[in-house]
């Protein structure tokens, strides 16, 4: 089964709590604090497998969610960390984040690795919080949370050239002959229902990877037919094998079949509209064949048209030639633009708090990821973690901003789903 789309969450692990601990041995008063820190918890991998073709494996993963690290534990011991999930695709995945459609990692190369969910790092031990003014700390921290993010896979098929036109013009056909690729090859439409890849060898001993891509309609740009899964494949291609079926079969018009084919490509990506074409007129064994061709170059004089009969062999060997010729002079160009990745949106506080503050209903609700991190982390049945936090709170501003906002003492503060009195 072929799957070039799929969906997951992501969530990655926690850290492992810091223990809270004091040594207690025979004959050695006072021996101060010694809880350990917690481990980190798991990362979550995106790991290239140059033998998977297809996303199958993550088709049926909805969330995927990595291991805690271990807690610390008293005499200085420090929690293990988790493992990590490494989760395989395929060369030519691209991960989305799916909340801003922004991309996290593009992977084309075998065994390139990005970690897409960070594990949290684990919480501090007392013994960690111990200083020259506070020699014997009676608290630790909680591990921090993992990252949680929902991604989308998609799968954009790894080739130098991609067979398009319309259904059944012998696109299949074609890449049977040049490459070891066995494709489904039948006398109706829709034979091809996804990407077949095949490496073609020529005798001088150059070689490249061609795509027998799904056959298009008047549409596919929007999603008709099998347009969208073609037109995504397509955009790895440095050449664009445009096959017409020049001998005109059940009643077709060359001239129409090319247009239409253009106008998706042209509707669909700017890049996909920019690449280096080339027209292989197909069916040249046909009777009505030469005659099309006459009228094909007049009504497109700029374009390379090369004959060939896949039914008789005929006119393969120089067309291949030609291609190697031109993807030798083909330079490589980045599929993605510089904004598309979520790493080039830079968010910056300037001249602002790290937090936000509303009324709602005359409770006040106080949101930012720094805030929310810190309160998941403090434990709040130590009493000096509280006050840990509340010094945090006041040194980040939150107590000064809440009086200008109005706050009074014994208003009632939120922080995610806590409730708490604003007060001393």
């Amino acid at each position: 089964m072929f799957v070039d789309e799929t969906v997951i969450k992501l969530i990655a692990g926690k850290g492992g709590d810091g223990c809270t601990s004091f040594r207690r041995e025979k004959y050695i008063p006072m021996g101060g604090p010694d809880g350990g820190n917690g481990g980190k918890g798991g990362d979550i991998i995106f790991e290239v497998d140059k033998n998977l073709k297809t996303l199958i494996d993550l088709r049926y993963k909805k969330i995927v969610k990595a291991e805690k690290g271990t807690n610390g534990k008293g005499s200085t011991r420090n929690g293990a960390n988790a493992e990590d999930i490494i989760l395989k695709v395929p060369e030519g995945t691209t991960i989305y984040n799916a909340d801003n459609n922004l991309i996290l990692a593009d992977l084309t190369k075998d065994k390139e690795r990005i970690t897409i969910a960070h594990g949290g790092r684990g919480g501090r031990g007392n013994k960690a919080f111990a200083t020259h003014n506070e020699p014997a700390p009676k608290f630790s921290e909680l591990g921090a949370p993992g990252e949680e993010v929902v991604v989308r896979c998609e799968l954009k098929v790894m080739a130098d050239v991609g067979l398009i036109g319309m259904p059944s013009v012998g696109k299949s056909t074609i890449l049977s002959l040049i490459s070891g690729a066995n494709p489904k090859i039948g006398a109706y439409h829709f034979t091809t229902l996804n990407p077949n890849l095949g490496v073609v060898k020529l005798k001088d001993n150059r070689s490249f990877v061609m795509a027998d891509l799904p056959g298009l309609i008047e549409g596919a740009h929007e999603g008709a037919g099998l347009g969208l899964q073609f037109l995504r494949h397509a955009m790895r291609t440095k050449i664009l094998a445009h096959v017409i079926d020049i001998g005109a079969f059940e009643g077709r018009d060359p001239i129409e079949d090319y247009k239409k084919i253009r106008t998706e490509i042209d509707a669909y990506n700017e890049k996909l509209k920019n690449k280096k074409e080339i027209i292989i007129a197909n069916k040249m064994d046909l009777p009505n064949a030469k005659e099309n061709l006459e009228k094909f170059k007049k009504a497109y004089p700029n374009l390379s048209v090369y004959e060939i009969s896949a039914q008789n062999k005929e006119g393969l060997e120089s067309l291949l030639k030609h291609i190697a010729d031109l993807l030798e002079n083909i330079q490589e160009e980045d599929l993605y633009e510089e904004q598309d990745y979520e790493s080039y949106i830079i968010y910056k506080f300037q001249n602002e708090r790290p937090f936000t503050i509303k009324n709602d209903n005359g409770v006040w609700v106080i949101e930012g990821k720094e805030i929310e991190d810190l309160f998941k982390m403090t434990r709040f049945t130590e009493d000096e973690a509280v006050l840990r936090f509340a010094r945090k709170l006041k040194g980040m501003g939150v107590e000064e901003e809440l009086e200008h906002l109005g706050a009074q003492r014994g208003d009632e503060v939120q922080i995610l789903d806590y409730i708490f009195e604003f007060k001393e």
